[in-house]
């Protein structure tokens, strides 16, 4: 389906300069710290600003937000900073509450996100009224599921829609908190081209030092925006204290990004662009070929009654061929997953062989 969009309209609009920001605590804890951080923000020239009233957590015992009592925290920051505020919603009584106390902009969580029962809670509770949702990724690598999310929301009567890139769970120990998996956002983009991508760098890196170089990134990659964890003293924070900067920090970093222009001529680049799709093409038949001999051995095997898999082969081919990518130029890592999909494919070409009466 086709999203019915409108303008999110959201205030700090993108300029030469800087992307449209939303900033702000990773929770309210109390209303001076509330206060505090948002004037900071302000006179930094901040518009939106965010806090977290309801905080789901991983596990209990943790701070899970101060609940309702927060909204009129975050009614001062609109009254007397003029600032416009934004919350995460999880539940309809969140939505309602929200929606009670005139909360500007409201996000759907990652953990929400992926719970297709949760979406349309969210959804039903939010029809009949007009206001900016953004949707976080789910915390798994499906975009049909976050394009499902949209769609209910979407469904509800809610055009204002945009969505936030938070990275991906994993259960590894990687450099970031959660694996940014670019690719999918991007795949969004290409399929839905009206709506507004935020990047959350904070939930990406899950570390203050990283958050620089992901805002860079996602300027890089065309994001609309950035939601950034800001707090007026991170290392005391009541939860994710170790991702979360200082105003004036924030500030450093907006003032050193490099924002691509979009409205520059591409003569040059479809020059490149053309010859990527001739290599893309000879790709595509040098694969055609690979797997024509695919077949042919898939067929030997089958007359010697031998296994499709032959494991030993497997391990060689990505260990010498990661080794080829790397004198190239290429991640390991990258082209061990090309030549997964490739044997992947082999495989399968062959079982049908196998499997031929």
């Amino acid at each position: 389906m086709d999203l019915q969009l409108s303008p999110l309209n959201l205030l700090g609009t993108a300029s030469a300069q800087r992307p449209t920001v939303i900033a702000g605590p990773c929770s309210a804890e109390t209303e001076e710290q509330v206060m505090n951080t948002a004037a900071q923000l302000a006179g930094k020239g901040v518009k939106i600003f965010r806090a977290g009233i309801w905080k789901p957590r991983t596990k209990p015992g943790g701070f899970e937000g101060i609940g309702k009592d927060g909204l009129p925290w975050l009614n001062r920051v609109q009254q007397e900073l003029g600032m416009k505020v934004a919350t995460e919603v999880a539940t309809k009584s969140h939505v309602e509450a929200a929606l009670e106390a005139g909360i500007d902009v409201l996000w759907i969580g990652a953990r929400t996100a992926a719970n297709p029962f949760a979406m349309q809670e969210i959804a039903d509770a939010l029809a009949g009224h007009d206001v900016p949702v953004l949707v976080k990724n789910p915390v798994n690598p499906d975009l049909e599921l976050w394009i499902g999310g949209l769609e209910r929301i979407n469904q509800a009567g809610i055009t204002r829609l945009g969505v936030i890139h938070r990275g991906f769970s994993t259960y590894e120990k990687k450099l970031y908190r959660n694996l940014p998996m670019w690719h999918i956002p991007i795949e969004l983009h290409r399929r839905l081209p009206g709506l507004p991508i935020f990047c959350d760098p904070s939930h990406i890196g899950g570390a203050r030092e990283l958050v620089a170089p992901l805002c860079q990134q996602a300027m890089d990659l065309g994001f609309d925006g950035l939601i950034v964890e800001c707090h007026c003293n991170p290392d005391a924070a009541w939860s994710d204290a170790k991702q979360q900067v200082r105003p004036d920090v924030l500030d450093f970093i907006l003032d050193r990004l490099v924002i691509r222009n979009t409205a520059a001529s591409t003569e040059s680049l479809d020059v490149l662009r053309h010859q990527i799709d001739e290599i893309d093409n000879s790709l595509i038949e040098m694969l055609a070929k690979r797997m024509r001999i695919s077949r042919e051995i898939g067929q030997y095997k089958r007359e010697h009654d031998m296994t499709v898999v032959q494991t030993t082969r497997y391990n060689e081919i990505l260990d010498k061929r990661g080794a080829q990518g790397v004198l190239c130029g290429m991640s390991a890592d990258f082209i061990k997953a090309v030549f997964e999909a490739v044997h992947e494919e082999s495989v399968r070409q062959q079982i049908e062989i196998m499997n031929k009466n």
